[in-house]
């Protein structure tokens, strides 16, 4: 299925995050579709050689504009997003375990951005770049699948994760301005994004906390989608008419289990001791930790809880149908493929 994009090559495109894991590989994508004129704004501190590479490598240094702004300045967002037709903002607050400080680079950053893009006039799309973590398992029973349709967290501030809780609130805050503003956007929730890049053990899979790899993932699917496939959906998702208001989840097809991941992990990166927690086991692992953080008054660190197991250790399938058929997006690298490359990648990356 092809459609007609909502603006021309020349029109201005902004992406935030760009110099981010996913990020540049959008900017990319942009470039080898033709798009002649991105902007990048990017903090002080940004680490920009990836980008830059890029950049070079597609001889584009007239197209990309790699600027520096500050997305929790209003001011910089109304000199950033001048003459803007579509947002790809993939900025957000990452990395941290404070619910302060994820919603201030996840809300108020995303806030500032679309106030200012308003007061131009000429905004024909915001993509926000949301997660699978809004989710919430509580009350799907096991086994079923997780699609477009199911409920996302309406308590994230009970989950003990401050990413999660920053996104729920991003996400409740561009519907609120599309419902009330007139704001024309588009939502993408990817699952966990692996490639080179990005040496990694899918929380989905297990933790290592305890100096031991506990295996809680066992034969559930992992929500897997090689970045540059993700780079893909999220830029259809800025480009195809028809859509706004949507969500699209972005999975790749043929996912394989977290006992296969982990299985292929241990061979072709590195050897380890890991230990199988069952389901049972595991979801009481989750309510004693969690009283126990109850009880010692968060001397403990409430890491985990019944919501954590529900959304990340659950058996759950998951469904691309929605993307493919409304965006006519097809994950152009295999899994199969790109497991391949992100297990050389880990193992070179472990060697330096």
């Amino acid at each position: 299925m092809k459609e007609a994009y909502i603006i021309d090559r020349n029109d201005l495109i902004l992406v935030t995050g760009a110099s981010g894991f996913i990020g540049k590989r959008v900017v990319e994508n942009l470039l080898s579709r033709g798009f002649r004129q991105i902007r990048c704004p990017l903090r002080e501190s940004s680490d920009t050689s990836g980008l830059e590479k890029i950049v070079k490598e597609k001889n584009a240094n007239d197209k990309v504009e790699i600027i520096k702004g500050n997305l929790l300045s209003r001011d910089d967002c109304l000199r950033i997003t001048d003459k803007v037709r579509i947002i790809y903002h993939l900025a957000a607050g990452t990395g941290t375990k404070s619910f302060s400080e994820a919603y201030l680079n996840s809300v108020v950053t995303t806030k500032n951005l679309i106030e200012a893009s308003l007061k131009h006039g000429c905004l024909k799309r915001l993509v926000n770049v949301s997660s699978f973590a809004v989710y919430t398992n509580l009350n799907k029973k096991t086994g079923k699948i997780l699609d477009e349709t199911c409920p996302v967290e309406t308590s994230p501030e009970t989950r003990a994760e401050a990413y999660c809780y920053g996104k729920v609130k991003q996400d409740e805050l561009v519907i609120k301005y599309g419902q009330e503003k007139k704001l024309p956007y588009v939502i993408v929730r990817p699952g966990t994004v692996y490639g080179p890049g990005k040496a990694f053990i899918p929380g989905r899979v297990g933790i290592d906390t305890f100096g031991i790899f506990l295996h809680f993932g066992g034969t559930n699917p992992l929500p897997l989608t090689y970045v540059e496939n993700c780079a893909e959906a999220i830029v259809l998702a800025g480009l195809v008419a028809g859509i706004e208001g949507e969500v699209f989840n972005i999975v790749d097809d043929d996912l394989p289990t977290s006992r296969e991941f982990l299985r292929y992990y241990k061979k072709k990166v590195k050897k380890f001791k890991s230990m199988v927690i069952p389901k049972p086991a595991g979801l009481l692992f989750c309510l004693f930790w969690h009283k126990l953080s109850t009880w010692s008054r968060g001397q403990v660190p409430s890491a985990f809880t019944y919501r954590e197991w529900a959304a990340y250790w659950k058996k759950t399938f998951y469904s691309n149908k929605k993307i493919k058929e409304k965006l006519g997006w097809q994950p152009k690298v295999s899994t199969r493929d790109g497991l391949e490359k992100f297990y050389s990648y880990c193992r070179e990356f472990k060697k330096r």
